[in-house]
Formats: C-alpha cells, structure tokens, sequence
C-alpha cells in the first residue's frame, strides 16, 4: 500500500536587494589582472615552446610538438583536480594564492634552467620546471574566472546586468596580455636571449600577485561546499536503490522537493534560484521518490533519498558531457598555433627592411588583435543586430555560437592547407624541396589569414564555451565548471597528438611519412586538410547533440524560466523546450 507524503518544501528568503559593499567591477579588475598576467607567462611561454625544444634541445619537430601537446594537455586537465579541491576544501581566494606561488615557482625555476644549470642536466630541469607550471596553472586556471565572475551578485540588478557581458571582456583582458607576450616576450627569446625572456615572465608573475593581494579586502569570497562528487553519487545510489519503483510517484507529488540550499546555505551563503524538473534522463528522478521506507523514517537517508535539486544539478552535469566531447576537435585543430604555424612562418621570409626578422611565434599576436577587435563588434554590433532577428537576450543561443566557431575553425584549416601548397609550389619553383634550412622566398604575411580565422573562431567557440559552462553547471560546481571548460583544450592537444601518430604510422607505411623534420616534404597541407575533414564530421556530430540540449531551467517568484532569457510557462505546467 502506498503511503502518500506531502512535497516537503521550505522556501530560503532571497539575499537583499541593497548593494553590497563587496565585489563588483572594483573587485573583479584585480583578479582580472592577475589572469592577463598569468596568460602573459603562459603564451609568452607556449608561443616559442617548439622553437626552444628544436633549436635548443634539438629535438625532431614532430616530437617536440608531441611535447608540446602534452604539456599544454596537462596544463589544462590538472585544473580538474585544482576546482575539486577549491570548491571542496581551500575555496577559490585560497586556491589562487597557492596556486600563484607554485606557478611563480615553477617560472623561476625555468629561468634558472636556461642559464645557471650546467647543460647535462638542463633538459630533465626545464621540464620539471615545465610541470611545476602545470601545477600551478591545476589551482589558477579553474578558479580565477570563477572568482571574478562570483563579485557579480545575481540578485541585483546592476550587478546581474554587469556581469551579462563579463566573459566578452574578461576574454578581451587576457587575450590582451596573451598577445603582448607573443610579441615582447618572444622578441627578447629570438633576439636578446631565452634567460631575458624568462626573467620577464617571473617578473610579471611577481606583480601580479602583489597587486592581487592589494586587492584582498574588496573581494566576495565563496566558501567551500564539500564535495559536490558526493552529492552527485548519492542521486545515483538512491536511484539504483529505488530502480523498481514505479514512477507514477513523481506523477502524484510524492517526491522529495525540499528547496533548502544545504551545504552552501550552512555555510552562510545563497542560491538565487531553484531549478525546475525536466524529462531527461528521468531514470534519476527515482531518487527523489519517497517510498515506503522514506515515509516512515524520522530522518532523510541522503542515499535513499535525494531533493529535486540535487537529481537536477546531476542532469546539468550530463547534458553537458556530449557537449564537451563535441568539442575536442576544436581544441586539436587551435593546437596547431604553438607547433606547424610556428614552424612554417620560420621557412618563409620574414625581414623587415635591412636588419630586423620577424620572430615565426609573434604571428600569434594576430590572433589576439582579431580577438581584441572582435569582441567589441560582437558585443556592441552583432549582439544588438542578431537580438533584433531573433528576439534572443543573447543574440544567438550559447550553442549556435559555439557551433559557428566550430565551422569557422574548419576554414582555416582549409585556408592553411591552400597556403602551405603555395609555399611548396614556391620551394619547388625555386629548387628549395631538399633544403629544408633554406628560406623559401615568400612572405611570412602569407600565413595571416589562418590566424585570423583561428582568432574569430575563438570569440566564438572558446568564449562560448566559457560562457556555456559556467551558466549550466551547478552553482556549487563552478570552478569545476571552469576547469571542465578548460580540459577541453587539454584533452583536445592529446587528440592531435593521437592524430600526428596515427598519421605518422600510416604514411610511413606508404614509403612516404608525413611531418618529418623537412616541412618542405612534410606534406604539412595534406594534414591540415585532414583536420578540416575530422572538424567537418565532428560538427555534423555537434549539430545532432545540439536538438536534445535542454537549458537549465529555474523557478523564481512562481514561475519557470529558461536560463537562455526566455520565460516558458507559469509553474505547475512545465513543457520541454530547447
């Protein structure tokens, strides 16, 4: 016989309305210097990182971008670990200002690697210090968007409004910084020399995190919440617990809706919302089914028995796991900025009237001054334009933009394979094929348009992406959010160094390998052209994710609305839309 409980349901008060005397822009523009300065070590540091390990180390080019890849990789998986541990035990504050030390750390040791270690042991040094840098970058990469993004309050309006075009800006500011390494910083590496380079790196990272500790009292911090992995394994257990229950249950309102905040409301701090049900994945909502044995204990078992949020906060979770998958081409196909870009502007001619030599990596500043330029036209122009077409708060949803950089990321591979065949047919014109030293007699300027199209596809794919996964994972669950964000372009250096292997094996077979040290005869457009077919199938892929996407609904003073901006239906009638 079925026991019928009432929902237990306890509304938490809203923050107030008055402005708080924390966080705000005057908070955020600390932490956001301290990221430019961060991307300013990082890409003042990945940008040359070929140059370095091959004319230097004297590594193969197809292995030192194997290298390459892998650090990069790890740079960004480790952010994983770094939002487990800031969200579950140190908080965000806590996690940057560790995090800092060891990345200032890791610098120092770097810089010591190029100049005072004897060279026997230089290698195994610089790579140490390399991965002590990867550390670093596991705490800092997850948690300072998150944290800049948290001085934001959502239930002020001013503050909410701000914080709409925060990620445009945000990613304006560190590309900023990103691209006056690539031309400062890697000038001095070419020209002065690498220990130059280095110092000026520590230096800003030292700065850096001075002026982040200026800025300690005006900052809103987060405590953390406890493991948010727990919570996600108890809805599963309390599922598979309950998997013969009949679900008619959820249809009677005899289901778990207690609304309280739980670990993040003990620790003194506020939801703004509560999240409406959804019809995906309904095999969870057997974890918030009060049976029998529910009904007639005195207290709530949190592996028997779970609230609507929580079975919610899970379905976030795996929507957004196709996504991220969908995803990884991108970030393999954005790889080939630090490695075979680099390493063909070096064959071309790059003078400047009679003595100065364009350094092959400082191309990569175009990408940052495209982004630099694009952000501002996407905000103010395109944004008001595609609102006008489309009646979206956004434009066009965070899914369509992300899904237009990846077809745009498709171009510029198409686009380098076009310009590589031009600068073989160049080589072979001028009897250049077998030497692979020699420069070939065209323009470096040759190679612009495929940096541009990569810097557009970044205004739309990365910042989407930064956007998407910040405003559908739970609220206790940003900084790992942030760090799942940030994989993508780790897991995605993998991937291409899995393609460069497969495509390694397969040619060498043929009598003819691809990618040797000789980019004359490396068939490098060949490759390019593989990439533009691999992303042209991955965004079919993504496409068909894309029609079973449900945004995160939320239900606030009686009503459910859909995070994307459009309000759907009043509560108690609730329809699917995408």
């Amino acid at each position: 016989m079925d026991t019928s409980v009432a929902p237990l349901t306890i509304h938490s008060n809203l923050s107030s309305q008055k402005r708080p005397s924390k966080g705000g822009w005057s908070a955020a523009v600390f932490v956001i210097f301290v990221e430019m300065a961060e991307r300013f070590a990082f890409y003042g540091l990945a940008g040359n990182l070929i140059t370095y390990l091959t004319n230097n180390l004297g590594e193969p080019v197809a292995t030192a971008a194997k290298n390459v890849n892998t650090w990069v990789g790890i740079s960004a998986i480790f952010p994983l670990i770094g939002a487990f541990i800031a969200d579950s035990y140190l908080g965000r504050f806590k996690t940057i200002l560790a995090s800092s030390l060891i990345y200032f750390s890791g610098m120092v040791l770097l810089s010591l690697s190029v100049s005072v270690i004897p060279m026997h042991s230089r290698k195994a040094v610089f790579f140490t210090a390399l991965y002590v840098l990867a550390i670093g970058e596991g705490g800092h990469k997850p948690c300072v968007q998150t944290f800049a993004a948290d001085q934001f309050d959502e239930n002020h309006p001013q503050e909410k409004a701000a914080k709409s075009s925060f990620f445009n800006w945000w990613y304006l500011g560190i590309v900023t910084g990103a691209s006056v390494a690539t031309v400062v910083v890697i000038y001095l590496q070419d020209n002065v020399s690498w220990v130059a380079g280095f110092v000026v790196l520590s230096g800003s990272l030292a700065v850096a995190l001075a002026v982040f500790l200026v800025g300690i009292k005006r900052y809103r911090k987060q405590r953390p919440t406890g493991s948010p992995f727990t919570t996600m394994a108890q809805v599963f257990v309390a599922a598979v617990k309950k998997w013969r229950v009949s679900e008619t249950h959820v249809g009677r309102g005899i289901c778990y809706e207690d609304n309280r905040i739980g670990g993040s409301q003990a620790n003194g701090q506020t939801r703004s919302h509560n999240l409406a049900r959804t019809k995906q994945f309904r095999f969870l909502d057997k974890a918030m089914i009060i049976d029998n044995k529910d009904a007639l204990s005195k207290t709530t078992d949190p592996w028997r028995l779970c609230s609507l949020n929580q079975v919610e906060e899970v379905k976030l979770v795996l929507r957004l796991i196709p996504i991220w998958l969908a995803c990884l081409m991108f970030s393999a196909v954005i790889t080939q900025l630090h490695t075979f870009f680099t390493k063909q502007g070096s064959t071309m001619s790059r003078s400047i009237g009679a003595n100065f030599q364009v350094p092959p990596a400082a191309l990569q500043s175009l990408v940052g001054l495209t982004i630099l330029i694009a952000v501002p036209v996407y905000d103010r122009v395109f944004v008001p334009m595609a609102r006008k077409l489309t009646g979206h708060p956004r434009g066009i949803t965070m899914l369509q933009r992300i899904g237009a950089g990846l077809f745009v990321s498709i171009l510029s591979m198409f686009v380098a394979g076009l310009i590589e065949t031009a600068r073989i047919n160049t080589a072979s014109k001028h009897g250049l094929l077998d030497t692979p030293k020699a420069i070939v007699p065209m323009r470096i300027w040759w190679l612009v348009p495929q940096y541009v199209l990569t810097g557009i596809g970044d205004v739309f794919t990365i910042v989407g992406l930064q956007e998407l996964f910040y405003d559908q994972m739970p609220e206790e669950m940003r900084s790992i959010g942030a760090a799942a964000y940030i994989s993508v372009v780790g897991v995605g250096s993998f991937v291409n160094t899995a393609i460069i292997s497969v495509v390694q094996v397969i040619t060498s077979k043929h009598g003819n390998e691809w990618l040797g040290d000789n980019l004359n005869r490396a068939n490098l457009n060949y490759f390019y052209w593989v990439l533009a077919g691999l992303s042209a199938v991955n965004l079919c892929i993504f496409m068909w994710i894309t029609k079973g996407f449900v945004y995160k609904k939320v239900e606030n003073n009686d009503q459910t609305i859909s995070n994307e901006g459009k309000e759907l239906e009043t509560r108690g009638h609730l329809e699917e839309k995408v």
